[in-house]
């Protein structure tokens, strides 16, 4: 079975994921913004082999660890969407404006699309574009344990941002409508922060997309 542990990381709390085939104990990080000597000392605690990172989208608190992530384990970028380009081209200077550790610019080996997916041991994850919060904003979802990780796009209550350069509520929207509802509403999402949450009660009582 897939397995997940969620460890908050940097001052934003930004909710990093560790995401494992417990047949192969093969491993994929989601969004490891920072902190990265906590992150890999919970790998090595799991006794998990990490061979990818995934990025959902390229703010600091969510991509601002990865290059050196990356360059210290030699692994694999996975995502965003190329429309993310801009954002990781200013790593370095979202790093000093808010008070992050030094960070840089990558090149994802692979830039993701809807409908892609990504694979981890015996596991199949699909990709969902979900632009809004980010132009480049990407989410992967597990129909076999029934979790999506979707980053920025939707929390607990709320809803991402779209005050960003490049952000756009209504496309924020129609990505929550169009591609996370059809997920199904006994979908348990985790979002980039705070608790986790199911579509079915943010459809019910998200004051921003309730009754959608």
């Amino acid at each position: 079975m897939l397995q997940y542990e969620t460890i908050p990381v940097t001052p934003f709390q930004q909710n990093c994921s560790i995401v494992w085939c417990d047949e192969t104990m093969q491993a994929a990080i989601i969004d490891p913004g920072g902190d990265l000597d906590v992150l890999l000392s919970a790998v090595k605690q799991l006794g998990l082999k990490l061979e990818q990172i995934w990025i959902t989208h390229a703010h600091i608190d969510h991509a601002g660890g990865t290059a050196e992530l990356a360059e210290r384990l030699g692994l694999p970028i996975i995502g965003p969407q190329e429309d993310d380009q801009f954002w990781i081209d200013g790593l370095a200077q979202a790093a000093a404006s808010y008070g992050f550790p030094p960070s840089r610019a990558f090149t994802p080996t692979r830039w993701l699309h809807d409908g892609d997916t990504v694979t981890l041991g015996a596991h199949t994850l699909q990709v969902r574009h979900c632009p809004g919060h980010t132009p480049g904003h990407v989410v992967f979802y597990s129909p076999e344990i029934k979790r999506a990780f979707v980053g920025d796009v939707l929390f607990a209550g709320s809803i991402g941002r779209t005050d960003f350069p490049r952000g756009n509520h209504q496309d924020l929207i129609d990505s929550i409508t169009q591609r996370l509802w059809p997920m199904g509403d006994d979908t348990v999402f985790i979002p980039g922060h705070g608790p986790e949450s199911t579509f079915g009660r943010e459809r019910v009582s998200n004051p921003y997309v309730g009754g959608t």
